[in-house]
């Protein structure tokens, strides 16, 4: 962190509320079913919310893992001082193996491969591997397949005899619990129990066993077992607008996207804005610049309808988002007369002071919230705040976050 940026000067800020993140947390556990633990998922740099700052807010209520995709993620965590459980699932051939055993990771294992891979690094290392076997139950994407499992169990027992690894957890992933009752997903538990039955058959006793990501922590009690892995939850956003909302799950939006104004002028009727004049004012009016872009994450894709709170109103962006900009038609009266340079914009935040969300960027943009606030970009900074008494606990100077 630093004190070197005036966080009111900002062109836009990216204001991360980590009192709603542990607020998230402690209505997630709620919600689990007895004995079971909470995984924070704080891959992709927490979902754009910063990893760091993230992962110890979420501890602090009470996770006791941690998730992540690639395996510099998780060692990065380890590097800022971290101790807690990592589980880190998406490994290629050549990665850090070794590191990863250095520093106490538990590394997924879906095929063969990487259990030669992280069995030679053990040798190496002079440690045990910690390991988790990966099943493919439906999802047809990370995965060992049930006709592969036995091979993969059996040389898992063999190495765990031999002192080479230590298999501490089995798990998988659902492809449709986002959908109620999609059949893929009772499908998906029915073969988890099979495959867990046939590696604790084998001799495997993990530690913890998971195949709930989001939408089945807050759904499927029956899915949770000894631990459940919360990623979009965590950031207070629903996982789909079906199984409800953030607000009915309890759970805040935890990011709000804000821009100061950077140019207020009136134009005539038929002015063209932007490139392409896609869109043309239908009378004389007041047009404002907001800076931020597609560079900035803002999708391209919502031209002509990402909503953005600017004067007291939510106004619809006027033609195409630029690389670093975009325009909104302020319109006339009293409420367009007041707006001048400096002014907020807030593009998304919680919604409960009458600003969009990120799931109304994401209806504009034909895409879901997951992707809106994971693509906010590096050269946005994000402002740590906590919610229960509104102080700032700091800004990335260099446009990154704490912890980044």
């Amino acid at each position: 962190m630093t004190g070197t940026v005036h966080t009111s000067a900002l062109r836009g800020r990216a204001e991360i509320d980590l009192g709603a993140l542990r607020g998230n947390v402690r209505a997630l556990r709620a919600r689990l079913a007895p004995g079971a633990g909470l995984m924070a998922v704080v891959k992709s740099d927490a979902y754009g919310h910063g990893a760091l700052p993230c992962a110890r807010a979420a501890l602090d209520a009470g996770a006791l893992w941690l998730g992540t995709a690639t395996p510099h993620e998780a060692l990065a965590l380890r590097d800022a001082g971290i101790r807690a459980p990592i589980l880190c699932w998406l490994w290629t051939p050549g990665d850090p193996w070794r590191e990863g055993i250095e520093a106490g990771l538990d590394m997924s294992v879906s095929a063969m491969w990487a259990l030669r891979e992280v069995t030679r690094a053990a040798r190496e290392a002079g440690r045990t591997a910690r390991i988790q076997l990966k099943a493919d139950t439906g999802l047809g994407r990370n995965g060992c397949q049930p006709a592969d499992w036995p091979e993969l169990v059996a040389a898992a027992r063999a190495a765990e005899v031999a002192g080479t690894v230590r298999v501490t957890g089995l798990w998988s992933h659902f492809a449709c619990a986002d959908e109620p009752g999609h059949p893929s997903t009772a499908a998906q538990l029915d073969v988890f129990h099979e495959l867990v039955a046939y590696a604790e058959k084998a001799g495997i006793e993990p530690e913890v066993r998971h195949i709930a990501n989001s939408p089945a922590a807050l759904t499927l009690p029956e899915s949770h077992f000894d631990l459940v892995r919360t990623g979009i939850a965590l950031y207070g956003i629903s996982p789909s607008s079906e199984l409800g909302s953030s607000a009915e799950f309890g759970l805040r939006p935890v990011m709000t996207l804000t821009a100061s104004v950077a140019l207020v002028k009136r134009v005539p009727e038929g002015h063209g804005v932007s490139y392409g004049h896609r869109y043309r004012t239908p009378a004389e009016t007041t047009l404002g610049l907001i800076p931020l872009g597609y560079a900035d994450g803002v999708p391209r894709h919502a031209s002509g309808k990402g909503p953005v709170l600017v004067g007291g109103e939510v106004r619809r962006v006027a033609g195409r988002i630029a690389m670093d900009q975009f325009v909104v038609d302020l319109g006339t009266g009293p409420d367009a007369d007041a707006v001048r340079e400096g002014a907020p914009a807030v593009l998304f935040g919680p919604g409960d002071r009458g600003e969009p969300t990120a799931a109304d960027w994401a209806e504009a943009a034909d895409t879901i919230a997951y992707e809106i606030v994971t693509r906010i970009g590096p050269r946005v900074p994000r402002v740590y705040v906590d919610g229960a008494d509104g102080q700032e606990e700091g800004v990335g100077g260099d446009g990154r976050g704490a912890g980044r």
